[in-house]
């Protein structure tokens, strides 16, 4: 069996951490030996929290990428989950992990990512107290794959469909 990274990319808020909590969830009840890769937490491990700057961004993702590699014969599916704004670092994942990676991006609309604000940031952005937050008040813009790639649209359509077009596409 060929040995699957499902990479989760898009804006904060858009449903990245969701999705890739309800597909392990569904792989988990295949039998499937999964894990994932959460941005978030992964940056906590490294005390990374505060530098979003192009650089620090690309290290991080390079890191996220070094540390699949080394884990991912112990798993059927890596389920990574993360902004990842440059093209450049998904692009080098999908160089890496070839027909085994699997880009899914998450979109949604920026008046719904401002609605949701599951973790506050947006509302943040606007009070200018927060000055990096990609795709709002960041210099660092979201760079879209032009490659294919799975698109799913979490304004436009509920949980289980969206978990329902990526299994069949992985």
């Amino acid at each position: 069996m060929l040995k699957k990274i499902i990479w989760f990319t898009g804006l904060s808020g858009s449903g990245k951490s969701t999705l890739s909590k309800l597909l392990n969830k569904k792989l988990l009840k295949f039998n499937y030996k999964t894990k994932i890769v959460d941005g978030d937490l992964f940056r906590k491990k490294k005390k990374n929290l505060k530098n979003f700057t192009r650089k620090n961004i690309f290290e991080n993702n390079l890191s996220i990428i070094k540390y699949i590699s080394k884990i991912q014969k112990k798993y059927d599916y890596i389920i990574v989950s993360v902004i990842s704004p440059l093209s450049s670092t998904r692009y080098k994942a999908k160089r890496i992990f070839g027909e085994n990676y699997f880009e899914i991006y998450v979109h949604c609309s920026k008046k719904e990512l401002l609605k949701r604000d599951p973790k506050g940031l947006y509302a943040l952005a606007r009070k200018n107290i927060l000055k990096n937050l990609i795709g709002f008040n960041s210099r660092i813009v979201y760079e879209k794959s032009n490659y294919n790639k799975i698109t799913i649209n979490t304004e436009k359509n509920n949980l289980q469909s969206c978990i329902k077009k990526i299994l069949k596409k992985i």
